[in-house]
């Protein structure tokens, strides 16, 4: 297996806590690897450990095949493209300004990778706005300008799509499969949107604690996909006397007090949901579902056991 980054056995501490445990992640070159967790998970502070800002207590970063270390990092990041937390700029400088300064800091001197760049995530007009005038969508697009711009085989993104409109949820999203598929960029995301890194990840690993908890490929979660019929009802107790009783229905999951999972399939849709109204049970909705990555981290989080 190529991989293109590995994590051996990671550990952070701060002030004797210990914030990062044991973390042993692996990404395989060419893939999209969707990185899942609460706020606090300890996503960020892996992502600024592999980019070296900070320093592990003990354990070892592989990136490229080498260790990762305090006396060649330098060689390494060369080949590394990142956004960690939101993208800074020099805000009274134009996008374009801002793209020249950094291939200058990163010895780069190709004069067509800027306009390249620009075209890549679709930023126009920007030569003399500045970008203390962009909006949050164009600052997050000039970031991943200004991280693809030395054509990195790496990129490491730290919630890319946070606080976006889903127009440019959507933009930013195409732009990463765009970058993954033509262009050979490995990419290691985090993200809150799990519908959204459902859509273009290839790998899962969901983080807990400072603990990696699963790492997971998304064709395994998409095979071991369970089907059900959902319910939504106001009167969930009659609903369920229904099920078990008429219907003799046990594979069944009250979730809360208006929602209920039917997993046993043999009954349609049409024929429980008629049952269920000619007992004079008001149903709001009722669909036929699968378990999504959603319900997956979900379940995975809560203490449950995958099935993958």
């Amino acid at each position: 297996m190529n991989y293109i980054l590995r994590t051996t056995n990671l550990l952070k501490k701060y002030k004797d806590k210990e914030v990062i445990t044991d973390v042993n992640m692996s990404i395989k070159k060419g893939e999209i690897y969707g990185f899942l967790g609460p706020n606090g998970a300890g996503k960020t502070t892996i992502m600024k450990m592999m980019l070296n800002l900070i320093k592990p207590n003990s354990g070892e970063i592989e990136i490229f095949g080498e260790k990762l270390n305090n006396h060649k990092s330098y060689e390494t990041l060369k080949r590394i493209g990142s956004i960690i937390e939101y993208p800074v700029f020099y805000d009274k400088l134009t996008g374009r300004e801002n793209l020249e300064l950094h291939c200058e800091y990163m010895g780069y001197y190709d004069k067509n990778a800027i306009d390249e760049a620009i075209r890549i995530v679709n930023l126009t007009k920007i030569d003399n706005k500045a970008v203390k005038d962009f909006s949050l969508g164009m600052k997050q697009r000039l970031g991943i300008a200004r991280a693809i711009i030395t054509k990195p085989e790496l990129l490491i993104l730290d919630e890319p799509i946070n606080g976006l409109d889903p127009i440019g949820i959507k933009e930013i999203r195409d732009i990463l499969k765009m970058l993954n598929k033509e262009y050979d960029i490995t990419i290691l995301i985090s993200s809150h949107i799990l519908g959204e890194v459902e859509q273009i990840a290839d790998t899962i690993g969901i983080i807990n604690n400072g603990k990696l908890i699963e790492e997971v490929s998304m064709e395994s979660i998409r095979e071991n996909n369970t089907e059900y019929i959902e319910i939504i009802t106001k009167d969930c107790i009659r609903a369920t006397y229904i099920l078990e009783n008429d219907l003799h229905i046990s594979n069944f999951k009250v979730i809360d007090n208006t929602l209920i999972r039917i997993y046993d399939l043999e009954l349609s849709q049409k024929d429980i949901s008629k049952t269920l109204i000619l007992n004079e049970v008001e149903i709001e909705a009722i669909n036929r579902k699968n378990n999504t990555l959603e319900d997956h981290f979900l379940n995975i989080l809560n203490g449950g056991k995958s099935n993958v």
